[in-house]
């Protein structure tokens, strides 16, 4: 394909030597792996080139307009404060437990800045997960805003706390002269904790590096020049983002608190519950160019008839990332934003893995909507049977990833370390796919494989055909027990308002494109969304009607 071989040259150019995409091969915590060779020796350097920006304009939050210079002067007197005040250094932890704000990403720079290591903490958790991150992390400060601490009333705290709203304004005026921290960090020091989601059980601290960071940066900058080089376009001379991704996941820190730093772009965030027409309202007002909403968010925003209203030509290029995206929605984005449908991307990826393991966007995405893309540069991708050996093309298998982004560690816990990171630091995801022409085609989840019988039913598959049908909002596939085939397939579904679902219809629509043993043979219609973590992920153990919710609704 012609138009394919023209973006393949694009990536070769961009990655040839003397380039600043140019990769080398290089050893990482004794393996060796591709790395890009042009490089920052840690997140601290992104933080000091920052103030290069001056009165630029950095953080959008309510009626507060942050500049660079603001947000620098504020970081390094925090540092001084952490560790004068509390006694941070070098390795210990510090928990941000807080809803998207100024005082979390600066909380963030001030902590990895001194080597130190930050802690995101679930907004959406409850006391008793609040209290188990705290015994498994062990910090030496907690940083929380009130919303969130009020959950912990009554509750004896093991460690000091800052409550954003009242204390840290003294953290931020602690020392108007300070400067930036000179405490020798190295690529492979740890930066950050963040939780896995949680869907079942309790959530593991993965271990980011400062490389593994830098690296993602660097992958998105890979991805922002080679759209717009694909495209012939120039960058807008006033890039500016809207953060409405949590902090605690590695999708919304890596997107929205590292890379726009890094690339000096204005930050517009959204406080309070999602409101689309609020969001129509702010990309108009404060000019966005780019947004990187989560599945539900972008659900949400595309059905709201008024979000409509407001002039979102600006937009210019918008990205989701998670579970294949459902045609009709693509279409639906890409008549929401006219002059970003040719750079709508879909990206594969996990805490685990750095969040950017590929992408597929533009013209790619078209050609293949339900593919997740091709690897990013320095991502090596391989696709694994049950024994470990490495499959063809078209051949079902779990996802392996090796790459400088992947994690270090589950914190504290090497026993699921090592099920995770295999020989040479390849990472088991858990994720089972193919690669079809080199496009990494997602099936689903290993734990929610669906075992009928001698068949395997990806419930990815079943939800996608179901969400192509037009009177379904959303659903979820599960396998409930089964005395004849072990397991039998059940699909919960979620039907568009006004709308009247019949499930022999519906079956009839599965078994037009599947094979009849995917085919759900027991059906649950629901008037209410389905339940969902703070990520967007669908949480399936909760469909039992048994389960509570864990998570504190926001």
């Amino acid at each position: 394909m012609e138009e394919l071989n023209r973006i393949l040259e694009i990536e070769k150019n961009l990655c040839a030597p003397g380039s600043y995409f140019e990769t080398e091969e290089a050893e990482v915590l004794g393996e060796p792996m591709q790395v890009f060779k042009n490089r920052m020796p840690s997140l601290r350097s992104f933080l000091e080139m920052s103030a290069a920006h001056g009165d630029k304009e950095y953080l959008i939050f309510e009626d507060r307009r942050i500049t660079y210079a603001d947000h620098f002067k504020a970081v390094v007197s925090v540092a001084k404060a952490l560790q004068e005040k509390y006694g941070v250094q070098k390795g210990d932890r510090v928990a941000i437990l807080g809803a998207n704000s100024p005082e979390w990403i600066i909380s963030f720079w001030a902590i990895i800045s001194i080597g130190a290591i930050a802690v995101g903490q679930n907004g959406w958790w409850t006391a008793d997960e609040i209290l188990y991150s705290l015994e498994d992390s062990k910090p030496k400060l907690m940083i929380g805003d009130v919303k969130r601490l009020v959950r912990l009333k009554g509750i004896e705290v093991p460690v000091p706390v800052v409550v954003m709203e009242d204390d840290f304004n003294t953290l931020t005026s602690y020392d108007p002269e300070a400067v930036l921290s000179i405490e020798p960090l190295d690529e492979d020091d740890p930066a950050c904790i963040l939780y896995t989601s949680g869907t079942t059980g309790r959530p593991k601290g993965v271990v980011s590096s400062h490389r593994a960071l830098n690296g993602a940066v660097q992958a998105q900058f890979f991805h922002g020049l080679r759209a717009m080089q694909v495209r012939g376009v120039e960058s807008p001379q006033s890039p500016a983002t809207m953060l409405t991704s949590p902090l605690f996941h590695g999708s919304g820190l890596t997107a929205g608190a590292i890379v726009t730093m890094a690339a000096g772009i204005k930050t517009v965030m959204m406080s309070g519950r999602f409101d689309p027409v609020e969001a129509a309202r702010l990309i108009e007002h404060e000019g966005i160019t780019g947004w990187g909403p989560m599945d539900t968010i972008i659900r949400r925003f595309v059905k709201e008839g008024d979000a409509r209203k407001f002039d979102l030509s600006g937009v210019l290029s918008i990205g989701n990332g998670g579970a294949p995206m459902p045609i009709y929605l693509q279409d639906s984005i890409r008549e929401c934003f006219p002059n970003a449908g040719d750079s709508l991307a879909l990206a594969y990826g996990s805490t685990e893995c750095g969040m950017i393991g590929a992408i597929n966007y533009g013209e790619e995405l078209k050609w293949k909507p339900l593919s997740s893309g091709r690897p990013m540069p320095t991502v090596e991708l391989e696709i694994r049977d049950m024994n470990g050996n490495s499959v063809g093309e078209n051949v079902d298998g779990e996802i392996f990833i090796r790459s400088p982004m992947v994690m270090l560690e589950y914190w504290q816990k090497p026993e699921e370390t090592t099920k995770a990171l295999t020989k040479g630091r390849w990472l088991a995801t858990g994720d089972f796919a193919k690669l079809e022409d080199g496009h990494l085609i997602i099936n689903s989840r290993a734990k929610d494989i669906i075992l009928r019988g001698a068949e395997n039913v990806y419930p990815m598959e079943v939800e996608v055909r179901l969400e192509a049908h037009p009177g379904v909002a959303e659903t979820a596939v599960i396998g409930i027990e089964s005395e004849e085939y072990g397991q039998e397939v059940k699909a919960v579904v979620v039907g568009h308002p006004g709308i009247s679902l019949d499930t022999d219809e519906l079956a009839i629509w599965v078994g037009q494109t599947l094979a009849y043993f995917k085919v759900p043979t027991s059906w649950q219609l629901r008037s209410t969304p389905l339940p969902r973590n703070a990520v967007g992920k669908v949480m399936k153990h909760l469909l039992d009607e048994s389960y509570e919710n864990p998570f504190q609704e926001d």
